[in-house]
């Protein structure tokens, strides 16, 4: 396990991460595999099993991207030693050539094989799963939780996280937002213990002063990125405006041994949140 020793002994490390579909693979796999983090929540996740391509084209009339088909597999190959689940939103197409490919996207959970998995819950935080293509936006979205217990704190942690629902206008609080982090909230309470130490995080697409991180604040969750004074969790990949989009809470901010939002490398157009506990 990739442990990090200090004064007051050893800590776990999570890392959350949108992969932007592989796009920066060449940068990101070393990262992962050097980094190793115990457990890796990572979102924008392309899964082609029907495949041996290693890049896809994704079309969506005037949007089309070059998707690293099976990034799944090339993530868990990086992380030999952690047990991987992938979470599917939707199935739908990419392209080769002018072959249509079918392919699942949605997010994915590593957890080093040394660490007990003692609870999971997997659902959907917006809509329900699209089985004949990915949908009208805001598409489906899907989280996933974990319960694992940390020998060396002698305790359970709980650790949820979500790519949050994409509105063609923008980051504004919705009815719809407002829903989805009822739900999320919901399937990390399921999951947890009332002892437990409760991480949430991901790729939220919300401004720091939305409604989502509110209700998640209500319900007694502290805010690491803008809390610890990070001015953005974006880098030079990306070009628009709006520098926040992934966030990392904790029920207990006196436990953090660690928190840091990584500018570099540029393994994405997301940074790496990377939590010690």
């Amino acid at each position: 396990m990739n442990f990090v020793m200090d004064a007051g002994g050893r800590r776990v490390e999570i890392m959350c991460l949108n992969g932007w579909g592989g796009k920066l693979h060449q940068q990101l796999l070393p990262y992962i595999e050097t980094t190793a983090p115990d457990v890796l929540c990572l979102q924008e996740v392309v899964h082609s099993p029907v495949s041996d391509k290693d890049w896809l084209t994704y079309r969506d009339g005037d949007h089309i991207l070059p998707q690293r088909a099976n990034f799944f597999r090339d993530v868990s190959r990086a992380l030999p030693d952690h047990t991987a689940v992938f979470c599917p939103a939707a199935q739908g197409v990419l392209w080769d050539g002018e072959h249509s490919i079918p392919s699942q996207w949605g997010l994915a959970t590593f957890v080093h094989k040394s660490v007990p998995i003692i609870g999971q819950v997997q659902g959907f935080v917006h809509k329900n799963f699209s089985p004949f293509g990915y949908g009208d936006h805001p598409r489906s979205r899907s989280a996933h939780s974990v319960r694992i217990f940390d020998y060396q704190s002698d305790r359970h942690v709980s650790i949820t996280h979500m790519h949050g629902l994409r509105d063609l206008n923008g980051k504004m609080d919705t009815p719809e937002r407002s829903a989805q982090a009822k739900r999320l909230l919901g399937m990390a309470q399921q999951v947890s213990g009332p002892d437990d130490l409760m991480v949430v995080c991901g790729d939220f697409n919300v401004e720091p002063d939305s409604e989502t991180l509110q209700i998640l604040a209500d319900a007694g969750l502290s805010e690491l990125v803008t809390g610890r004074g990070f001015t953005s969790t974006r880098n030079s990949q990306y070009k628009k405006p709006g520098r926040f989009a992934d966030y990392m809470l904790v029920s207990e901010p006196e436990t953090v041994k660690g928190f840091d939002v990584v500018y570099d490398p540029e393994v994405s157009d997301h940074c790496p949140l990377i939590l010690n506990v």
